[in-house]
């Protein structure tokens, strides 16, 4: 059974850094990407960041809000994507889930379907 489970939120101030984990199980990463999104109270999911598989040449994309502030990683051996967060500011604050979907080839997108989600974790950014 394919699943993917977060890890690593918390409660930082604002200019901190954080790192949450998206381990796969069921699956690996050389063929489904991992993508990023975060759910803040009262807005919309947001994309964040997503990586394409290994065989689809592991492209990587990210929204204009986190660019130069997060950097998405993938440790194979691990079967896991990382989700480094810097700078971050109190909007950024919400539930951070991460979602996985068969990717042989093609870069991956926001909109893609993405078939397998996490229960989410909760980054708080507040001083």
């Amino acid at each position: 059974q394919k699943q993917v489970v977060e890890s690593g939120g918390g409660l930082v101030q604002p200019g901190g850094s954080l790192r949450l984990s998206c381990a796969a199980s069921g699956f690996t990463l050389d063929y489904h990407a991992i993508a990023w999104f975060r759910q803040a109270p009262g807005k919309e999911r947001q994309g964040l960041s997503c990586i394409s598989s290994m065989s689809s040449g592991s492209n990587i994309l990210y929204a204009d809000t986190v660019k130069d502030r997060f950097t998405i990683s993938r440790d194979v051996a691990k079967n896991t994507v990382y989700l480094q967060m810097g700078d971050l500011k109190p909007e950024d604050g919400g539930i951070y889930y991460c979602a996985a979907r068969r990717n042989a080839f093609g870069p991956c997108e926001f909109s893609d379907r993405w078939d397998n989600w996490g229960q989410g974790t909760q980054v708080t950014v507040s001083s």
